[in-house]
């Protein structure tokens, strides 16, 4: 068995751990030592989210990429336009146009 298998997935999940638990030991230990100074326990109240506008971002960028694949496909196989070219600038494009709408969505919006 080859030992790369084993130890890569091994040492991206404990990387991946050891991150998040020295961050969150981190942040224990900041939030302890303001509250050992006197400070207002309301710095830590997190803001509510309104996650509706990033969903609608995520929707529409997925949306522009997905048209953008259909339509490098129709033209790398009607014209004489090379995939190498048509898939990226077609998706590049199209994800673009529709995060201009997404903004234009929301400027209306507010």
């Amino acid at each position: 068995m080859n030992a790369e298998a084993i130890l890569i997935p091994l040492i991206v999940f404990s990387s991946v751990f050891g991150i998040f638990f020295v961050w969150i030991s981190t942040r224990n230990k900041e939030r302890m030592a303001l509250i050992e100074k006197g400070a207002d326990a309301s710095l830590f109240a997190t803001k509510k989210r309104n996650f509706t506008n990033i969903t609608l971002k995520i929707g529409m960028l997925a949306v522009g990429i997905g048209t953008g694949i259909l339509i490098g496909s129709l033209l790398s196989n009607y014209t004489t336009l090379d995939e190498e070219v048509a898939y990226p600038s077609m998706i590049f494009l199209f994800a673009g146009l529709f995060l201009v709408g997404n903004a234009m969505l929301e400027r209306e919006k507010n």
